[in-house]
């Protein structure tokens, strides 16, 4: 069916800002919910616990059926990993030459209370090494959950698909926000909860960073709102709820870019990252949007990785 226009009586009305703290509620996504992902390669890994150092130690074992990045059909690959949302510490694995199948087989210890692993994830990037231009990004392992397999009192090897991707998302920082669909009333409520580690944007190594959301249909911004700005910090909390009337027979065909800013008071704001939700987005951003429109009237919660516009 083709797209219809939004109502003028609609896009009248949309958009006010209202600061509240709502209870937020996260469901569960189906893997069956989420879109295809391109993959190239996977990665093998093993997790454990140091109770004595009080440190997760992660091993990284090999990867298989890279692809090729150098005109010689090959590639230079190595590793690197982050137990986010702290990104100052990082490991990296050594480059292996030529090969497509390599095995690391390097150990790294991230040290981190064993009450905190259930709020920390890990994030492998894998990088074909070029000695003369920048280094090529293969693709990427994320994972959510680091007691997926095991309490880690044990090692646990797990495989993982590697996601493709050119740009390391994490390097951003990510966004918190809650979408809340009310059918009956015909109004949606995104309210934007609060950013971690974003990227320092001045000279200070700070940011000023305000939130702007747009409401899209066709390609088009009917509405503009954003929350206020918080000053001096790469973690902003804000709690702030953005109200867009839509009606349901619209629903379908509008979706809302979510754009992370930095305030300058000299020159022009900069943009630090973006994410998209709707029916058209990408990844999480469309499972977001399923999900509410799945569970009327209650808020879902989700933290997106922020990328380049």
């Amino acid at each position: 069916m083709d797209a219809v226009p939004l109502r003028q009586s609609s896009t009248a009305s949309i958009g006010r800002i209202k600061p509240e703290l709502y209870k937020q509620k996260s469901v569960d996504t189906e893997d069956e919910g989420q879109p295809p992902v391109e993959t190239c390669g996977k990665l093998s890994f093993s997790l454990r616990y140091d109770y004595e150092e009080q440190a997760l130690v992660v091993m990284i074992l090999k990867a298989l059926e890279l692809p090729a990045k150098d005109f010689t059909g090959t590639s230079d690959p190595y590793v690197k990993i982050y137990l986010l949302p702290e990104r100052k510490k990082k490991f990296q694995t050594r480059v292996h030459r030529k090969n497509l199948n390599p095995t690391f087989d390097e150990s790294f210890c991230f040290p981190v209370a064993y009450d905190e692993l259930c709020n920390r994830k890990l994030h492998f990037s894998v990088y074909d090494f070029d000695r003369f231009t920048c280094h090529d990004m293969i693709g990427e392992v994320v994972v959510d959950n680091l007691f997926e397999l095991s309490d880690l009192s044990r090692e646990a090897v797990v495989w993982k698909d590697i996601h493709a991707t050119t740009t390391e998302s994490v390097d951003l920082g990510e966004i918190m926000y809650s979408l809340c669909y009310l059918p009956t009333a015909g109004r949606m409520t995104l309210t934007v909860i609060k950013c971690r580690n974003l990227k320092a944007m001045d000279i200070t190594g700070s940011s000023d960073p305000y939130v702007k959301v747009y409401l899209i249909c066709d390609g088009r911004r009917l509405k503009k709102r954003k929350t206020t700005t918080k000053k001096s910090t790469l973690n902003p909390v804000y709690n702030e709820a953005i109200i867009f009337d839509i009606p349901p027979e619209n629903v379908e065909q509008v979706s809302l870019s979510i754009m992370v800013m930095d305030y300058d008071r000299v020159g022009h704001n900069e943009v630090i990252g973006v994410c998209r939700t709707g029916p058209e987005a990408e990844g999480l951003g469309r499972v977001h949007w399923n999900e509410m429109l799945a569970y009327p009237r209650k808020p879902i919660t989700h933290w997106h990785a922020l990328g380049e516009v």
